[in-house]
Parts: structure tokens; sequence; C-alpha cells
């Protein structure tokens, strides 16, 4: 029977630490050829204002593969009342088409997305990159400094957000497990200054992120808008950087920072050096210490069915869960 985990559940069986390296992995072999995922089909919900995307992928891999769907809703809307994420994965036998498990989606989502971040700093940012941005600080900015923790161990970050007592609140919360000082900054260039990586998990619709705020040797991730209407990065920011994406499909649809800089006649279609799991496998990543690498993030569905794979593996080793019958 399927087994069926809740978000308590999966508290218990996902660690960070496993997921980094798991991520990369699945990063890899999708940019390798060993993944079928159709680009992320999403329809927008109105008077609500939200998005709905289905993300099916079938991961192949020594381990007899991984094979999945997430239904995914975004509504912005819901900030303050309820998760803006919402999400739910189901995990298939790829050699039956069975249904395995059902396993909520909104914490996969969380740590995924950081897990994946963590693998863009650990592959682009520099070796002694240890000055965190945090621009937003909500749930993705608390995932992310303990993923980045993991592979970067910052010594010092400063916290941006549009509402300065949330900025405040998270560098009060979040000190005893960054290990670090955490400053709450009145203002993005102020969060930005001096720092070595910059992490955006913002809701902007318009960039908060400019090009006259960065500074040779950074490390950007872009992770909060994942649609073509949205962007956080400006047009300037997008063509000082070297850009990496999860998926170059997906980011020729999706990635609003991306299109809008080439509407904006600032870069070309071709501003794109690679996939960060083509990166990965051994292709070229930072050029030199100087230089701005930036990833675009998107979030991939075969990210989401790895995430859930390692935690039904982890659940039935812990007999964690509850199985049920359909």
């Amino acid at each position: 029977m399927p087994l069926l985990l809740t978000e308590a559940d999966l508290a218990r069986v996902l660690e960070m630490r496993a997921l980094i390296p798991a991520m990369r992995e699945a990063l890899r072999r999708f940019s390798s050829g060993d993944v079928v995922q159709p680009v992320r089909s999403t329809l927008r919900i109105e008077p609500a204002g939200g998005y709905y995307a289905p993300m099916p992928a079938y991961l192949r891999d020594g381990r007899g593969g991984a094979l999945g769907l997430k239904s995914v809703a975004f509504f912005p809307g819901n900030a303050g009342a309820r998760p803006t994420h919402l999400a739910t994965v189901l995990l298939l036998d790829p050699a039956t088409g069975e249904l395995l498990a059902l396993l909520d989606g909104r914490l996969i989502t969380e740590m995924r997305t950081a897990a994946v971040t963590a693998v863009s700093v650990e592959l682009l940012a520099r070796p002694d990159a240890r000055r965190l941005a945090m621009l937003g600080s909500g749930v993705q900015a608390r995932s992310h400094l303990r993923a980045l923790a993991l592979v970067r161990p910052p010594a010092s970050v400063r916290v941006w957000s549009p509402t300065a007592e949330h900025a405040r609140r998270f560098a009060r919360e979040m000190a005893d497990e960054a290990a670090c000082p955490i400053e709450p900054a009145a203002s993005v260039a102020e969060a930005v200054a001096g720092a070595d990586i910059v992490v955006a998990v913002t809701s902007a619709r318009k960039p908060v992120l400019e090009g006259a705020h960065l500074e040779p040797g950074m490390h950007v991730c872009a992770v909060g808008a994942s649609t073509p209407d949205r962007r956080e990065l400006d047009a300037e920011a997008v063509a000082r950087c070297r850009v990496f994406v999860d998926s170059r499909a997906a980011a020729r649809i999706e990635a609003g920072d991306l299109l809008m800089a080439e509407a904006e006649g600032r870069v070309g279609a071709d501003h794109v050096v690679a996939e960060l799991g083509e990166v990965a496998a051994g292709a070229p990543g930072r050029g030199g210490p100087e230089e701005i690498t930036l990833f675009k993030s998107l979030g991939l569905a075969v990210e989401d069915v790895a995430s859930a794979r390692l935690a039904c593996e982890r659940a039935r080793e812990l007999g964690i869960g509850t199985t049920v019958a359909l």
C-alpha cells in the first residue's frame, strides 16, 4: 500500500546534509540527459492572482530510477495567513506505474530549493566566500541559511526585508542557528555592500537588486521569481554577471530576470553560460576570483522526485509514515 508522509513526518526524515548531494546528482543527471521532464506548464488563477503547475519527472539512474509528479500552487496573497506555496508530491514505481507514496510537498519544496542554491554556492562561489547577504526574511531565507551553513559557513549575515520588523525578527530568531552575527539592513544596498554571496528570496515583482549593488567576486542566487512577469534583478545586474541556470529550456520561458533583461536589450539569448548540472559534470564554472556569477533558480520537477525518493527510503528505514489504501 502507498506510504503517506505528512510535513511532520518529512521534518523527521529529510536532512539537508543528505539532500544537497542528492540535488547535485539530480541536476547532473538532468543536464546529462538522464531525466525525462517537460518544461513546467503554469496556469494563472484569477481573481486570486495565483499560479498552479503540475510538474512530472522521470529520473533514470543505477538505483532503479524515480518517477513522480508534484502538484504545486503559488498564491502570493496567502502571505501572513497561510503558506504561499502549497504542494503535494506523488511518487510512483517506475517499473509498474503503481503509487508508492503520497507526500506533503511544502517542506520538500522549501528544502530542495535551498539545497540547490547550496549546490550553486559549492560550485560557483569563491572558496573563501563567507559574508552573506540575504534579501528576504521568510521561510526560504531561513532554509537557505541552514543549507549554506553546510557548504560555506557564513562569518557574517546581513538581512534585508521590505518590512523592517521582519528583518529584525529574522536576525533575532536565526542568531543561534547561524553561529555568527546577523544584522538587519535598512536597505538592499546596505545588505549587499561587501558581501561575497547574495541570496534573493523575495516575492518581488520588480527588481530589488540592481547592477550598481554588485561588486567583483560576488556569487548571486536569484530564487524568488519563477514566472516571466516577475524579477528580483534589474537588467544591469544580469548583464554584469556570468549566468548559470538549472534548465536552459525553462529559463527561456519562465526566468523573468533574464527574459526582461533580454527584452530591454541588455543581454542576448546566449547570455546563459551553462546549466548548473553541466558544471556538476565538469563544465567550466567561475572564470576567476573577480568575476560575478549568477545562478538563476527556477525549480525542477526532478528535484522534487529525487527528494521524495530520498525521504521515502529514510522513512521506511525508520518506520515513519502511514500506509493507506486508496
